[in-house]
């Protein structure tokens, strides 16, 4: 019996040091960043509103939610929307400011392993790190992104589903 060569489409989002790894089906679209206004009292890793569509999508840096080193967003600064997967979302997308375009990629049992070098918060939005030929990407939890992004948002009085 032949052994199916599963792979999925991922998308490489590169940040100011590291990568995301992500399933390519969760990402909407990328655009050209362009800064907003913060609200008062949100924290630094909300960075503004992004319009889309004609929805007003909550922007957020993810090295600052998670506590990596972080830059000011540059020319090459551009936001990646993603689907909301838990569906907590109002408008059921978000956007997360990436350094540049994400890469296309293809991934398999094959090449990428568990790198177990850095422990990473369980209430945090990293699920894990991984090694994949000569990169390290991080893996985030979607799912605490959105949880974490709703929670902001109603502590801020804003209705978020």
């Amino acid at each position: 019996m032949e052994q199916q060569n599963e792979e999925l489409y991922s998308m490489l989002v590169p940040l100011h040091q590291h990568r995301l790894i992500v399933p390519r089906a969760c990402v909407a679209e990328v655009v050209r960043y362009v800064p907003s206004e913060r609200v008062a009292g949100e924290p630094a890793w909300l960075r503004g509103r992004l319009s889309w569509n004609d929805l007003q999508l909550p922007l957020i840096s993810f090295e600052e939610l998670a506590g990596l080193p972080a830059t000011e967003p540059g020319s090459r600064t551009r936001a990646v929307v993603f689907h909301g997967i838990a569906g907590l979302l109002a408008d059921g997308a978000f956007a997360l400011l990436s350094e540049g375009f994400p890469q296309l990629v293809r991934v398999n049992r094959q090449v990428m392993e568990p790198d177990t070098r850095h422990a990473w918060p369980e209430e945090g939005p990293i699920v894990c790190q991984i090694r994949m030929i000569n990169e390290y990407p991080l893996i985030p939890d979607l799912e605490r992104l959105e949880s974490l992004i709703v929670e902001q948002l109603s502590a801020a009085g804003v209705e978020p589903a």
